[in-house]
């Protein structure tokens, strides 16, 4: 996208705040100046704080006032009517929106609740007993405000879903919403940061995939998002698993995070310290992901901002799985260029619903082409520069040019050595019979110092290389360094003590060896009485 397109979407952005909430608006005028959008397109009203409110509340302090201004200011080309609806919305003959995105930003209320005295038949819809309810996310019912008075019991089908070729009347009937929210004020700001971050400098990490879930449909999206990434040339772990990630798991540099099913976050994601690179897109799917934003740990969508997720996706109350974000065809919208409002439409096949989406509406993070981001990898910062030296590897792999690939690894480690691509080299150099290689091109591990914590369970793989590869001592200086993190969790080190004692064992470092096993017995339940006899 050109600039002068860029500044025209930008023109076209509205951003909605709760004037009783200071940091709400605090959050729009960040937004605004960081995207270049005019201040006067920022409309703060008073509404209530709360995340969930009534559809009473929500008719009063949000719907009608927004589509009143909205109006009034052109966004919304429409003629209001004296009738209002059994919902109390003003009835409008609406003919088209310029809004290019509707930003909600932190404070204004997330959900609406259930209110039997509103409920009616919306037929075919409300003859499945999933669908008797007129509860849903805020942001969903924004979407419709240029297609007022629709039923708001069950849900309406979007017309941007998976359609490749969206009519004009389509198109200006929906009006796509993103939300900058999260568990604090300063996660809602990130959003935007994070964003503009990753389009100067291209997407750069690794991808994995959670797969394993309650249902064909949830796993057969999955397994298309994993051959999309494969087709991207991204590094990607894939866990097949019934359960979810471990929290052994390696998971450095997670630019794209795509699994389910659990209620609360959890395995690699919840170590302390935990960070996800700028630009990262992550999402799990489960029916109440997003209950809260207010959480670091209750869901999953607030605390995947907390962790500096770009952009997520979540639900309110039960969706039901086929009517929530579709991950294979979110990406599939991202990669060739669509905005994340754009993206997240074209994934979702219901509005009126419980679906919400938490990022820059306007972020690409394809705007900077593969190409582009290696001519610029002398300037990428040091952590992420190996990570696009991983997906140039798996591009030559791609077509069939494995010695290229192991060449390249060896001279990008040797010019700029990274833990990433020193354990990939080392599994290519041990496959390829050279172990003494493969052990000097880890060797540097032993000097690393304070690994993050998404660089653990790497870290640990480096130590097991080193290990077995005949460089135990030097394995056991990963060990000590990785073991010296003072806030890595009990569960985490009982699982990994033993592998480190292995290692001094194996070094003859007899003195090291009994440190561990003294710890390893100082974490140990303690045995039943009836094993200790």
């Amino acid at each position: 996208m050109g600039r002068a397109a860029a500044e025209d979407l930008a023109a076209r952005v509205v951003l909605l705040a709760n004037s009783a909430d200071p940091d709400s608006v605090r959050v729009a005028q960040h937004y605004a100046a960081a995207r270049g959008v005019p201040v006067v397109n920022i409309i703060a009203l008073p509404m209530p704080v709360a995340e969930t409110i009534t559809w009473r509340e929500f008719v009063a302090t949000i719907w009608q006032p927004l589509e009143d201004e909205l109006i009034r200011t052109k966004w919304i080309e429409g003629i209001p009517m004296a009738l209002t609806d059994a919902v109390g919305r003003k009835k409008i003959d609406v003919d088209r929106h310029r809004i290019a995105a509707l930003v909600v930003c932190r404070g204004v209320p997330l959900a609406i609740g259930h209110d039997p005295a509103l409920y009616a038949e919306a037929p075919p819809f409300t003859a499945h007993g999933e669908f008797r309810t007129n509860a849903g996310a805020v942001d969903s019912e924004l979407s419709l405000l240029a297609r007022p008075n629709y039923p708001i019991n069950a849900f309406v089908p979007n017309p941007l879903f998976q359609n490749d070729h969206v009519s004009p009347y389509d198109r200006e009937r929906i009006v796509e919403v993103a939300r900058l929210d999260g568990p604090t004020v300063d996660d809602a700001l990130a959003l935007v940061d994070r964003a503009l971050a990753a389009e100067r400098s291209g997407l750069i990490g690794r991808a994995y995939v959670d797969i394993g879930g309650i249902h064909p449909d949830g796993d057969r999206w999955l397994e298309a998002t994993v051959k999309q990434l494969d087709a991207l040339s991204f590094d990607t772990d894939v866990d097949r698993a019934p359960s979810t990630m471990p929290g052994t798991a390696r998971i450095d540099a997670p630019a794209f995070y795509f699994g389910w099913y659990a209620g609360d976050l959890n395995g690699p994601f919840a170590l302390p310290g935990f960070q996800f690179p700028p630009g990262a897109i992550a999402l799990h799917i489960h029916s109440f992901s997003a209950r809260t934003l207010r959480s670091t740990t209750a869901g999953w969508t607030g605390p995947l901002i907390a962790r500096g997720a770009t952009a997520t996706v979540g639900n309110v109350f039960e969706p039901y799985l086929q009517l929530t974000h579709h991950p294979d065809l979110l990406l599939r919208a991202l990669v060739r260029g669509a905005t994340l409002a754009e993206a997240a439409y074209y994934a979702l096949p219901a509005l009126s619903w419980q679906a919400i989406v938490i990022g820059d509406p306007l972020y690409r993070p394809f705007a900077i082409p593969f190409d582009e981001q290696w001519k610029n990898l002398p300037r990428l910062p040091p952590l992420l520069a190996g990570y696009v030296a991983l997906r140039h590897m798996r591009q030559l792999d791609a077509t069939n040019r494995q010695d290229e690939a192991l060449a390249f690894a060896r001279k990008a480690q040797h010019e700029a050595p990274s833990l990433a691509v020193g354990v990939a080299l080392a599994h290519r150099l041990i496959a390829a019979g050279d172990g003494a290689a493969a052990m000097s091109a880890l060797a540097f591990a032993a000097q690393l110092k304070n690994f993050p914590t998404d660089e653990w369970a790497l870290a640990r793989e480096a130590a097991q290389l080193l290990e077995t590869g005949g460089r135990p001592a030097r394995a056991v200086e990963v060990w000590l360094e990785l073991l010296g993190a003072l806030e890595m969790p009990r569960e985490l080190r009982l699982l990994w003590l033993p592998d480190a004692k292995k290692a001094a064992r194996a070094a003859q470092d007899s003195t090291q060896a009994e440190i561990w096993q003294k710890e390893l017995d100082q974490l140990s339940p303690p045995l039943p009485p009836s094993e200790n006899k």
